[in-house]
């Protein structure tokens, strides 16, 4: 049987993917990303003026780096399809923060500002995340997010709610394997509390009050690091108390602990369902200290399931200069975030992520009618499996890489992306085999093996070939390597 991807090794970024088919096989099917949504030809070394997305248009300049099939995933939106994987682990989630006190917000648009996606968050201007190797830009204040917080800033502003809960398709430049994907989905929320509504200093008694409001669960938690450290996890002395600070922590643990439950009971029903003798092993959760540039103290919280500690999510003290930039000085509360993929593969048990940009019914089929009775959930089986074709790449690096335009160090992300670009989902994973260093003329030598393989069908030798030619031509094209 395929086994589902386990998470542990996975660090968060910030909080916490199908790309298109090649043009270069005739008589190929159209790629299940083909979208008027993006509206230039795929794979044309010519930059776009302009690059439209849900019906906007946006100008381009030298930072323009989104290929196609990236943006054309925007017009899926894979958490608002009924009885899709993601839509039933949003709402699984959903369902633990009651609406008569939390927003949900599911249609934000995926286009942001640089301001939205990192200014108004704290992050510092070297932050490897706004690197052209990590971020997809339009233009240099102009991208596709990269997580749900780039809605934080704006969401506080309104102040439509005491908390909230944002569920959106995020975007990043990243590996090609079964658990990566440039295009993923991520869930954010929020409480929030107002000290304008209670006497002074009676801030910390009302959301223990709160806190008592909540139900209690006998789930073994261990939470051995102190509330606050003042270097690891600092308390924000010039904005919160430590009294404060504190009952924000027990409000925030206490509501995720009840989430992860709900979403870990679920997942331990679907797998007795699926093998009767599935040995059911007590489930235990940890918080661990973290460090995010929007929150502090920050945690994570990892689970020990299926004989492994999965890291589950992102969490903390919202930092109280996202509220004064908002306008919103007398607000505190705390934030989490979550990767809905990564939940519903666990969940589900799904084996590789593209599968859930499938169009086959084979696979969508088994989800059917699941969000209007979530106790009908089970474990996704794996249908017929097409045999694999890897093919080795070896190369020797320049200097730069003027992939994206202009010259810099040569980024494995560069190497994913073309192959993306070139293959679509028709490559399964790409890995490292050596890396090498002549020792007489310091030239730098890699080679990658590219794992062909297709969802839908068997790929033919001429096909796998075809694509690793082209993926060698573009290398040289624009990358500037030289192959071995």
């Amino acid at each position: 049987m395929i086994q589902a991807p386990k998470f542990a090794s996975q660090p968060l970024r910030c909080w916490a993917h199908r790309a298109s088919r090649s043009t270069i096989i005739r008589h190929q099917r159209t790629s299940i990303l083909a979208s008027r949504t993006c509206t230039w030809r795929a794979y044309s070394s010519a930059q776009p003026k302009t690059i439209e997305v849900n019906g906007k248009t946006y100008p381009t300049d030298q930072w323009f780096n989104a290929p196609p099939n990236v943006v054309a995933a925007a017009s899926r939106k894979l958490h608002l399809q009924k009885d899709h994987p993601v839509y039933i682990t949003r709402q699984i989630i959903e369902s633990q923060f009651p609406n008569s006190t939390y927003k949900y917000h599911n249609t934000f648009d995926p286009v942001v500002s640089t301001h939205q996606n990192f200014d108004s968050l704290g992050f510092p201007v070297d932050h490897p995340g706004r690197a052209r190797s990590d971020t997809y830009y339009f233009n240099k204040d102009t991208l596709l997010r990269t997580h749900t917080s780039a809605h934080q800033a704006e969401t506080f502003k309104a102040d439509q709610s005491d908390g909230y809960l944002i569920s959106a398709d995020v975007y990043r430049r990243d590996a090609i394997d079964k658990s990566h994907y440039p295009v993923f989905h991520q869930m954010e929320g929020a409480r929030i509390w107002d000290r304008t509504q209670y006497p002074e200093g009676a801030v910390a008694d009302a959301i223990w009050a709160d806190v008592e409001k909540l139900p209690k669960h006998n789930v073994p938690v261990e939470d051995p690091n102190p509330g606050i450290h003042p270097e690891r996890n600092p308390l924000q002395e010039a904005h919160h108390t430590a009294a404060e600070a504190e009952a924000i922590a027990a409000h925030l643990k206490r509501s995720i602990e009840l989430m992860v439950i709900e979403i870990f009971s679920r997942a331990k029903a679907a797998a007795r369902k699926a093998d009767p003798d599935h040995k059911d092993e007590p489930l235990r959760m940890r918080w661990v200290e973290a460090y995010f540039p929007f929150t502090s103290p920050s945690w994570e919280l990892e689970v020990y399931y299926d004989g492994d500690w999965l890291e589950v999510l992102g969490s903390g003290v919202v930092k109280q200069d996202i509220f004064i930039d908002a306008g919103k000085p007398d607000k505190l509360g705390w934030a989490f975030g979550i990767g809905l993929d990564r939940i519903a593969m666990l969940l589900f048990q799904i084996p590789d992520i593209r599968l859930f940009w499938s169009r086959d019914e084979r696979f969508l089929g088994q989800f059917r009618g699941v969000s209007d009775d979530l106790a009908s959930l089970r474990r996704f089986v794996s249908f017929s499996k097409y045999p694999a074709c890897p093919k080795d790449v070896s190369f020797w690096l320049s200097g730069v890489s003027p992939a994206g335009g202009g010259g810099h160090p040569f980024h494995e992300n560069d190497f994913m992306e073309l192959v993306r670009d070139v293959a679509g989902d028709r490559v399964e994973d790409v890995r490292v085999v050596d890396d090498f260093t002549h020792p007489k003329t310091g030239r730098r030598s890699m080679c990658y093996r590219v794992n062909y393989r297709s969802l839908e069908r068997t790929l033919t030798n001429e096909e796998t070939n075809a694509l690793h030619g082209e993926v060698k031509k573009r290398l040289v094209e624009r990358l500037g390597v030289e192959i071995r």
